[in-house]
């Protein structure tokens, strides 16, 4: 990413936060060191990572059920590198994603919940009361469940690719956690298929037309100030990107030179802030 896209990235990060609390960045924050470690609640252990000093900033990788650390430095803006000398900058990998070493139950009653359960866990267990969050792909869809779950600890959020329905392509977040699910499987054998099916259809097609993880009415009335920077491609679906940017009462968006993603049909790339 060039210099002056990550500099708007992280001001608009900042002043956003600002916004949304003022105050905020006047509590002391726990200068860390960067490094790998574990966290365990019951029968799920997260590995996470900080780097950094500073407020803490939040951030979860793209990859579908897949996310995991080590893809940050293929992913279009890497942001353990480019924000840790402005924030303490934590990641981690999602429970049993491929490639990561989180595990924990398969959750088919309410899967979104659990990411949320273990996103917040590790802010607890770290001690960490307020942060910024910033997700990327299907972060996105992590961000707004942790709105919806604990609206007075995101101070704000920015929401990279994020992931949707697209009309006209349906099912392809459920068809790519069909691969996932093999992979799991190898690891897993004591996984049935029957319980993965479960699953992905509570994480894909209960709410099928639209982020997945919340409802349009909960976005609709969300007041958490976010920064949306939209894709267009077969799992992050542009329009529900713009839809997510639109429905709040106050909105800015502008034209960042240049594409998000090198294959995107679109032109400038969009971004929308809101406060």
């Amino acid at each position: 990413m060039d210099p002056i896209r990550r500099n708007i990235l992280a001001t608009g990060a900042a002043a956003t936060a600002i916004a949304a609390a003022s105050g905020v960045f006047a509590q002391p924050a726990a200068p860390t060191a960067a490094g790998i470690s574990f966290y365990q609640k019951g029968n799920v252990r997260i590995r996470y990572q900080e780097v950094g000093t500073g407020f803490p900033l939040f951030a979860i990788p793209g990859g579908g059920l897949n996310s995991r650390m080590g893809g940050w430095p293929n992913a279009v803006i890497n942001v353990m590198e480019h924000f840790k000398n402005d924030f303490r900058v934590i990641t981690m990998d999602q429970r049993n994603a491929t490639g990561g070493e989180s595990t924990g139950p398969v959750p088919v009653d309410d899967p979104w919940g659990a990411f949320a359960d273990d996103q917040l866990g590790l802010m607890d267990h770290l001690g960490i009361r307020q942060f910024l969050f910033f997700g990327n792909c299907i972060g996105g869809s992590f961000a707004l469940k942790l709105m919806e779950r604990a609206p007075d600890r995101i101070v704000a959020g920015v929401l990279s690719q994020p992931i949707g329905e697209r009309p006209e392509k349906p099912g392809v977040m459920y068809d790519s956690g069909l691969t996932w699910a093999k992979e799991l499987r190898e690891r897993r054998p004591d996984v049935s298929m029957e319980t993965i099916e479960k699953y992905l259809h509570n994480l894909y097609r209960v709410r099928p037309d639209f982020v997945y993880s919340v409802s349009r009415d909960f976005v609709r009335n969300c007041q958490t100030p976010m920064i949306v920077l939209p894709d267009d491609t077969a799992a992050h679906a542009y329009q529900t990107a713009v839809d997510v940017a639109s429905w709040r009462r106050r909105r800015m968006c502008r034209s960042i030179p240049g594409r998000i993603r090198r294959n995107s049909r679109r032109g400038p790339s969009t971004v929308c802030e809101h406060s």
